[in-house]
């Protein structure tokens, strides 16, 4: 396949990602010309082997990383002119390790490849961006969840985040008189739970009362993707690993007008 064939259907998905880094559509359409010209004058930049949506991020990434300014907090993207106005929250980094998997829909393996970098440190991005969402959106949080381990290890991730967790409920009926007396901004939610009730149920039921998004966190996602029904826009297969969690409870509160900022306690 010819260069422009494998780049060409990348380029609107990679202006958009270039627009929300920069704050403007204008700065964004330079990077992504800035690439294209690139390689025009060395087209064997470009590996033909890897994936092409991919490799083209890839590329585009080293030319953006290229920018000292890029890379530093103080970076001059104008709140007033992102794309979300909440990005500002978000420093250029972390920006890009949370796009890429929010927005754009890569898996940390990839976006970390996109970056160049350890999984380990895309981790630590990952994490730093979700505590900068946190004091932007922090949000009260309840969890559904039966095993106690379980249910104390979500608690602190959350609660790692910034966010406030409301209380923990270990069956449907503890569940849905949680929700309606605390009114979270986010639910966490097993699918089986302690007296052989159902999660699912629950929500449906906390659902009937007020809208809030929920994220399924559950050892048996089949229960759950069996496409004939709307299926959860946010599922974790247990076991689960920290950095997932901290990464889906970020992006459905960063995209997710329902959530509610936490009530800040005072002293």
């Amino acid at each position: 396949m010819s260069l422009s064939s494998l780049i060409g259907p990348q380029i609107p998905l990679l202006r958009r990602y270039a627009r929300a880094l920069s704050g403007s559509q204008h700065s964004g359409d330079a990077y992504v010309a800035a690439l294209l010209e690139a390689l025009l004058a060395e087209p064997y930049l470009f590996d033909r082997d890897a994936e092409p949506r991919e490799e083209t991020y890839r590329l585009f990434s080293r030319i953006w990383n290229a920018v000292p300014l890029n890379g530093r907090a103080s970076a001059g993207v104008a709140a007033a002119t992102l794309p979300d106005k909440r990005l500002e929250a978000i420093t250029p980094l972390p920006r890009q390790a949370f796009l890429l998997t929010a927005v754009e829909g890569f898996d940390a393996a990839r976006a970390a490849w996109i970056l160049g970098l350890e999984s380990a440190e895309f981790d630590r991005l990952v994490d730093l961006a979700g505590r900068e969402i946190g004091a932007q959106v922090a949000s009260r949080v309840a969890i559904i969840e039966d095993e106690p381990l379980i249910a104390m290890d979500l608690e602190n991730l959350v609660e790692s985040l910034g966010h406030e967790v409301v209380g923990l409920a270990r069956t449907r009926v503890e569940a849905v008189a949680l929700a309606r007396a605390s009114r979270p901004g986010l639910v966490l939610a097993d699918i089986r739970l302690a007296d052989g009730s159902s999660g699912l149920d629950a929500v449906n039921e906390i659902l009937e009362t007020f809208g809030v998004p929920v994220i399924f966190i559950t050892a048996y996602p089949e229960t759950l993707l069996t496409g004939q029904r709307p299926e959860p826009a946010f599922l974790i297969a247990k076991p689960f690993r920290a950095e997932t969690v901290k990464a889906i409870v970020s992006q459905a509160l960063f995209f997710n007008d329902l959530a509610r900022p936490a009530k800040r306690r005072t002293a």
